[in-house]
């Protein structure tokens, strides 16, 4: 309890003394010597992505609170299909309608599946959920001048190696893999069925606090290593590996793990590499992103065991190259 508590307390101050120094560094005075260029470019690197990923992480752990206390075990087994086949187009289609970035469908998915909700289905929606729900899709019609080819590339591509991916994990893991037992999911939902709607809103919330600690710890470190990535390893450098389509496409994909902007923005920032690379390269950057980076891989090691973080990034990998390289004809 007691290092909980701790946890708690240090997150606070964390977070407090991070928005304080964004919030008023310009009245700090400090000798330039102190601050060199290139860390105030990293606090603002840091700061902006944390502010950037927060919303959709309280929105996420708002939703998982509720999924703790209002969804029963019954409920999840009902919503899914017997049909393992169906079980994994219907995550994937599911998760398409939420609104939610990568760090925010973590501690969405952790719940479901602590309720019951198949491993492979869990997959399905923390895959689809940041790529190619209603806000992305309309954001990288925008992004690329209205160009509605990007969009829908974006988002059937996305939507074939999410089902592809699925489809590998129901085949490979047969057991829960998440740190949490289901039994610790379990037991405190069934002490909240009876309770009076107050008291079980109340849970809700305590239950979305203690998620936002839990996850929050770790989407700083993410934020912290990505902001420095970004701050001190030059982009053109990285750039400049690439050469022939396999090796652009890589580029492309290591940048979006390295950069982990939000799903809602990355179009922007892919749109301006349009005049460097194909459009198969550009896809990898989408596609790729959304699924995986640099802060949410982190925030996946806190909910899943290693191993399982391992296989899946090696399949998300492999799947979204090699899928990008077969169809680039058609593209």
């Amino acid at each position: 309890m007691r290092t909980k508590a701790n946890s708690e307390l240090i997150g606070f101050v964390f977070l407090g003394a991070c928005f304080l120094l964004f919030s008023f560094h310009k009245e700090i005075k400090l000798s330039e010597s102190f601050f060199s260029d290139s860390l105030l470019t990293f606090n603002v690197i840091f700061i902006s992505i944390l502010l950037e990923a927060l919303p959709f992480v309280l929105l996420g752990v708002m939703i998982a609170g509720m999924i703790q206390i209002f969804v029963s075990e019954e409920q999840i087994s009902r919503l899914i299909p017997r049909n393992k086949f169906l079980a994994i187009i219907m995550s994937c289609l599911i998760g398409a309608l939420f609104p939610a970035c990568e760090c925010g469908i973590v501690p969405i998915v952790r719940r479901l599946v602590g309720k019951g909700m198949p491993l492979f289905a869990g997959v399905g929606f923390l895959l689809t959920g940041p790529l190619i729900n209603p806000i992305v899709i309309f954001s990288t019609y925008m992004a690329f001048g209205e160009d509605l080819k990007m969009a829908l590339l974006r988002m059937g591509i996305g939507l074939v190696i999410a089902i592809v991916i699925t489809a590998f994990i129901s085949v490979l893991f047969k057991k829960n893999q998440l740190k949490l037992s289901k039994d610790s999911f379990h037991t405190e939902a069934q002490i909240h069925v009876k309770q009076p709607l107050v008291i079980r809103l109340r849970s809700m919330v305590e239950h979305g606090i203690d998620e936002f600690f839990d996850m929050g710890k770790f989407l700083i470190i993410g934020a912290f290593l990505a902001a420095f990535v970004q701050t001190f390893i030059s982009t053109r450098s990285i750039l400049d590996l690439g050469d022939g389509l396999i090796g652009s496409t890589i580029v492309m994909m290591g940048l979006a793990y390295l950069l982990s902007l939000c799903s809602e923005a990355d179009a922007f920032i892919a749109a301006s590499f349009e005049h460097l690379f194909s459009k198969t390269s550009l896809l990898g950057f989408l596609i790729y992103g959304p699924m995986l980076d640099l802060k949410n891989t982190m925030m996946l090691m806190s909910v899943f065991k290693l191993r399982f973080v391992i296989i899946l990034t090696i399949l998300i990998t492999g799947t979204v190259l090699a899928v990008l390289l077969l169809i680039h004809p058609l593209i």
